[in-house]
């Protein structure tokens, strides 16, 4: 059992930080049930950390001692892992644009996948499951801009639109415009005013 406990930490060093480790990437090193048992043990002497069922991730080594990985770090190898499409909510779009200044206070997030909850040391991560045109455009102002607006809704987007016109260059606004046949058709009506007023 000592060599699979070795293995498993083995694996686990190598992965970039905050890449979850699940048990069913490691059956080629024991059965379901050895590596299972061996994880639960790395989770009790705090080598490894339960994130959620079936995902473990490893502690992040420190001057201070050891810490729970970043969670921007985590969702992305999660996204990779799985491969699932994982944007930040509407709320952290909206404070990143500068739309709003309330500061969410929980990490939340979009996901193709299904609606869960993981723990990373003392913080909550949960990950909603989204329609697809809230997912467009990862990694994009672009796609933060349309995950915004979904989140102000269509009772405060127009002001929105008004406030990105002045931050946002017309590059940024033309892409979020060439996306409208994907969006609700309230959002590409608001959306629109973007390249027929600039």
């Amino acid at each position: 059992m000592q060599t699979l406990a070795k293995q498993v930490l083995e694996h686990a060093a190598g992965l970039p930080e905050g890449t979850p480790l699940a048990s069913k990437e490691l059956l080629h090193l024991g059965s379901r049930a050895a590596v299972d048992q061996v994880l639960s043990r790395l989770v009790r002497r705090g080598t490894l950390l339960r994130a959620g069922r079936g995902i473990y991730v490893r502690p992040v080594e420190g001057r201070y001692g050891t810490r729970a990985p970043s969670t921007v770090k985590m969702v992305e190898g999660l996204a990779t892992q799985r491969g699932e499409t994982i944007v930040s909510h509407g709320a952290a779009a909206a404070n990143l644009l500068g739309l709003t200044t309330q500061v969410p206070m929980r990490a939340v997030y979009l996901t193709s996948g299904r609606s869960r909850r993981l723990k990373l040391g003392a913080q909550t991560v949960e990950f909603r499951h989204a329609p697809i045109w809230q997912l467009i455009l990862p990694g994009r102002v672009a796609g933060d801009v349309v995950r915004a607006l979904a989140w102000l809704g269509p009772e405060k987007a127009g002001e929105a639109i008004g406030t990105l016109r002045s931050k946002l260059p017309p590059s940024e606004l033309e892409e979020v415009a060439a996306a409208r046949a994907r969006l609700p058709t309230w959002m590409a009506q608001e959306v629109s005013a973007l390249v027929t007023h600039g």
